[in-house]
């Protein structure tokens, strides 16, 4: 109680239900309309309604009482007080008016007429057992035991009680209702324990897919501990190897070039040598001794003058390191970063496309750069600063205009579009690295805008018409009979499907008839049905 009383009731919301499940007194329920006091359960947090009376009118708990008179008297320490006069020490026990007596009280006890014939036991009796019958009281007639029952309270009340506040309330004996009331919690045990035993298997289900996680868990946990063991090695090996191939790398670009730099200081001292010997000669050498030794110095100079030698290094320092490349699989694993030493010469870059030197105005027109490095193979990746100039010969100071663009694919080749809007000859400039390319610069001419045809693409004008002798053909054909069309291997056919607008036998080409409005043969006229 001392601790119950700690805990801090509060308001519920709304009302007191009818169906209340409150483990309280049943007293209280016959006023639906009073508000209710809780308190929270300080070990489950369940929330617990309180009887009008507050905490010190909760139910009892008999067993638990029970419990702890068996574990008191079990127990080595101080005894129980007497039921009667609450000051002297328990010894005794009346099984029939089921309470503890001290000696005093057990005399009186026996003295009275009313219980000399209980039989009275000692409480050291008492500790082999497992139960003790003891009496419960009234709460409101102490001396009065629970014998009753009120159906309409439904609690337990003493005969004060049935003559007092439950006067007129239907009630029974006790061992009358017990069956009654019994069966209906054995009912309601019946349902909850069905649900005791769903939560149970629920439980152990999840106790099972827990276990069941917690085993797989570590399964993936050792496969992602082999993967990453296996990629770990993998990029370790991959390391190795660039590290290895960029070491290589190193020496051959200095054999290269320690041979490059032996050749041409081999050359600087002939030529020094001949330079030495021939100023010599002619500043202290006779005339005689310089005619006699002409042939040979000349010779060796002009022999010096033709060895063909560069001044350039015979490698480059483009050494790089492509993190995001993909470099195939190390050790059943894919992993990145390549080395490229290639470097890009603009002499040996390649331009391609249709619309290299021509071009329709107001028209898409593009073509192709292929980086090539100075062996010649392409260079498979991009990145190489492209500069890209289109000048009008009339306007020099009139370029295309910014919808030119360059499309890195990535692969070592660059697309060039632009659309040209002037009419004319244009210079086309293309530098890598500040460089020219091949081939730049280069002109381009800018035509009309590419002429669609207006006529049908057919093979026959007797059939396209629908055998009409007036149907005419730009392609001159006729047939016999008074058609002035072409027709399947007559005269003036081309032998294959053609425009009749013009004759070109290509489909997708360009019209080659003058426009509308300027004088023409007949022959060379469409007619209205094509």
């Amino acid at each position: 109680m001392a601790c119950l009383e700690q805990l801090e009731p509060f308001s519920v919301l709304g009302f007191q239900a009818e169906d209340s499940d409150s483990t309280s007194d049943g007293s209280w329920f016959q006023n639906h309309h009073q508000p209710v006091l809780s308190v929270l359960c300080p070990v489950c947090d369940t929330e617990v309604d309180l009887p009008p009376g507050g905490i010190t009118d909760l139910t009892t708990d008999h067993l638990a009482m029970n419990e702890v008179l068996l574990e008191t008297l079990q127990a080595q320490g101080p005894g129980m007080l007497c039921d009667l006069c609450v000051d002297g020490e328990a010894v005794k026990h009346c099984p029939t008016c089921r309470a503890n007596l001290c000696h005093f009280c057990c005399q009186a006890h026996r003295r009275q007429k009313k219980t000399a014939s209980h039989a009275v036991v000692d409480l050291e009796d008492l500790k082999g057992y497992s139960w003790t019958e003891k009496s419960i009281l009234c709460p409101s007639h102490p001396s009065e035991e629970l014998t009753l029952f009120c159906e309409q309270c439904e609690q337990p009340v003493c005969r004060d009680c049935v003559l007092g506040k439950h006067r007129q309330h239907p009630y029974a004996f006790t061992a009358n209702v017990i069956h009654k009331h019994g069966d209906s919690m054995r009912d309601l045990l019946k349902s909850t324990q069905l649900h005791v035993d769903t939560l149970e298997g629920a439980l152990h289900h999840i106790e099972g897919v827990s276990s069941a996680i917690c085993s797989r868990v570590e399964a993936v946990a050792g496969e992602i501990r082999t993967f990453a063991d296996g990629y770990i090695r993998a990029i370790e090996e991959h390391r190795d190897r660039l590290l290895k191939q960029l070491e290589d790398l190193k020496v051959q670009k200095e054999t290269l070039l320690h041979l490059q730099k032996a050749q041409l200081e081999q050359l600087l001292m002939d030529m020094r040598t001949g330079v030495e010997f021939t100023e010599r000669l002619l500043t202290s050498g006779s005339d005689l001794e310089i005619l006699i030794t002409k042939g040979v110095v000349a010779s060796r100079l002009r022999k010096l003058n033709k060895v063909d030698y560069s001044i350039h290094p015979g490698v480059e320092d483009g050494i790089q390191f492509f993190p995001h490349e993909n470099a195939g699989q190390c050790c059943g694993y894919e992993v990145f970063g390549t080395i490229l030493n290639k470097a890009v010469d603009p002499a040996k870059c390649v331009l391609q496309g249709e619309d290299l030197h021509s071009a329709r105005q107001k028209q898409l027109a593009s073509f192709t750069l292929l980086c090539n490095d100075a062996s010649g193979e392409q260079m498979g990746r991009g990145g190489e600063p492209i500069r890209v100039t289109i000048i009008h010969k009339d306007k020099k100071d009139w370029l295309v205009p910014s919808l030119r663009c360059v499309c890195d694919r990535r692969d070592g080749t660059y697309h060039i579009s632009y659309i040209p809007e002037e009419l004319g000859t244009y210079t086309v400039c293309i530098c890598v690295k500040g460089q020219h390319v091949q081939g730049s610069p280069f002109t381009l001419t800018v035509k009309n805008k590419f002429r669609k045809h207006q006529g049908l693409f057919h093979c026959c004008t007797f059939c396209s018409s629908g055998g009409q002798k007036a149907a005419r053909c730009a392609c001159g054909g006729t047939m016999p009979g008074g058609y002035q069309g072409c027709g399947h291997g007559h005269k003036g056919h081309p032998g294959c499907p053609h425009w009749s607008c013009c004759g070109r036998a290509i489909e997708n080409s360009e019209c080659s008839a003058v426009p509308p409005g300027d004088n023409l043969p007949r022959s060379l006229l469409k007619t209205v049905v094509l």
